[in-house]
């Protein structure tokens, strides 16, 4: 049985090694952030960090994966706070939302290796589709991402995280009908 470690912690998965891994991660983990697009590589809506490396979960298998550290949106960031996701809110380059786990671990990756990067850096590093269109204000956001990550800038413009469950619903007694 494959293991390895998700989100910072070890899992051991039951099932047929040559799995892909994005739908270990989709089916058994219930991690479903990470999306599946089109199954082929070409994507990009299904990427996940293993060891550190942006690499697309359909086209690495469990086996593969065997004793790896892999990092999916859920594992990169609780409460969005991580300085993409701020910047991609921020610079308003989500619209759908299909594609952006995939463009925040592109982008994550990109970043933790080089802070500034170029345009041409960030178009290389990120070739996710969008059927948005919203690639000028992806390279808006990474730039933005990378001050952030350089401690030039801070983001106050993007809003908190949704609303926290409890705040949102409370459970009330049951009301009774009358006959």
């Amino acid at each position: 049985m494959p293991r390895l470690t998700v989100n910072e912690r070890p899992i051991e998965f039951r099932m047929d090694p040559q799995t892909p891994l994005l739908w270990a991660l989709r089916d058994a983990a219930n991690l479903t952030g990470t999306k599946y697009g089109c199954g082929n590589g070409d994507c990009g809506a299904c990427m996940v960090l293993v060891d550190g490396e942006a690499l697309r979960s359909c086209l690495i298998t469990l086996g593969e994966s065997e004793g790896r550290f892999v990092t999916t949106i859920e594992g990169l960031s609780h409460d969005r706070s991580y300085p993409v996701q701020q910047a991609l809110v921020a610079e308003q380059a989500i619209q759908c939302g299909f594609c952006t786990p995939g463009i925040v671990i592109a982008a994550a990756a990109l970043l933790t290796r080089n802070v500034s990067p170029s345009d041409d850096e960030i178009k290389a590093a990120l070739p996710n589709l969008c059927r948005c269109g919203v690639y000028p204000r992806l390279l808006r956001a990474v730039r933005r991402a990378g001050r952030v990550m350089r401690r030039e800038e801070t983001i106050s413009a993007a809003p908190a995280p949704g609303i926290a469950p409890d705040d949102a619903a409370r459970r009330v007694p049951a009301m009774r009908t009358s006959d």
